[in-house]
């Protein structure tokens, strides 16, 4: 697809909602939710939007960390919003920090709103009654005590979605707790929110 010379901007339809979305590095044409945008701020940094809110004209890169620091590398940032830019040299990081810190907060949101169960037995108590979405397991947790949770869940007749890619202290940081091995969060919008950024986080780290 042929998307003329602003393929690397915002494109906007009639009622001022962006309809599609190029990645300055690949030229692909991606769903919103694989890539992340970038403004340009007034001192000509350029920084992540990860919600795509911020005021002004956009930039879109793959949400994989690869492609951040290549688009930083090779000065695409500059050839996207046709001025001088300052990408910083460890952008990739910022950003991938972000992303993170994002996921977090919806964690923590969630667990503010009582929706969160953590620790193996309460994680199990609250299968039984059938109301858990996701199911986090710390990335630094034992592996048998991953599978045995799971078994529970099975036994409980529940398949919750599973997010594996944070450690135990910052759970147990997100959380108000030392540490977090397994906790569990409650059907709802802050638990669809929550798995939407942990999905895109890890995605950014493994493309």
């Amino acid at each position: 697809m042929n998307l003329g010379a602003n393929a690397e901007a915002d494109r906007q339809d009639g009622e001022g909602e962006v309809a599609e979305r190029t990645c300055i590095v690949t030229r692909e044409v991606r769903d919103p939710g694989e890539l992340i945008r970038f403004v340009r701020a007034p001192s000509g940094e350029i920084v992540p939007d990860l919600r795509g809110k911020l005021p002004g004209r956009g930039v879109w890169v793959t949400c994989a960390a690869t492609k951040v620091a290549e688009a930083a590398r090779r000065k695409l940032f500059a050839r996207g919003f046709r001025t001088e830019c300052q990408a910083a040299a460890d952008l990739a990081e910022r950003t991938g920090a972000l992303l993170r810190q994002e996921a977090l907060a919806y964690l923590s949101l969630a667990n503010k709103a009582g929706l969160v169960s953590a620790g193996f037995e309460r994680v199990a108590g609250e299968a039984r009654k059938g109301r858990l979405a996701v199911l986090v397991e710390a990335a630094d947790g034992a592996a048998d005590g991953r599978r045995k949770l799971v078994g529970k869940l099975k036994e409980a007749g529940t398949s919750p979605e599973i997010i594996e890619v944070f450690e135990s202290p910052e759970l147990g940081l997100a959380l108000g707790q030392s540490h977090v091995i397994h906790a569990a969060i409650a059907e709802g919008g802050l638990a669809r929110k929550f798995l939407a950024a942990a999905r895109r986080f890890a995605a950014y780290r493994e493309r």
